[in-house]
């Protein structure tokens, strides 16, 4: 299933908040990502219903198999080209931002392409 890039973002950024702190709650999202409180909270019932995340009574989010799957995705790509950028000589600050952008619009075939290549060069 296609989702939205902010959705990507959203998706990964409770995966990298996870990896980072162990548990994860809106307010952590909203100063990781810089948005308000009302936009992570609306986010959040929009991907329970959609079945990405669960949330218990104290606040705690997770990402269900499927949020998982997008989130690890976005992340893989997220790393992948951050690295290739840098080692092609980009400075590692605008690697990663454009590494951002790119990993939202890249088809998984030329993903997986420079991933293969990646591989090789090292």
């Amino acid at each position: 299933m296609k989702i939205q890039e902010s959705a990507e973002n959203y998706l990964e950024a409770i995966l990298m908040l996870g990896q980072q702190n162990g548990q994860v709650r809106s307010i952590d999202i909203a100063a990781h990502l810089g948005f308000s409180k009302p936009s992570i909270s609306n986010a959040m019932k929009r991907f329970r219903e959609n079945g990405y995340i669960t949330m218990d009574d104290t606040g705690y989010i997770t990402l269900t198999p499927s949020g998982l799957e997008i989130a690890e995705r976005i992340y893989e790509r997220h790393q992948l080209l951050t690295r290739y950028l840098t080692a092609l000589g980009v400075d590692p600050e605008t690697a990663r931002e454009d590494a951002c952008r790119i990993e939202h619009v890249i088809s998984q075939e030329s993903f997986e392409k420079i991933k293969a290549h990646a591989q090789t060069k090292q």
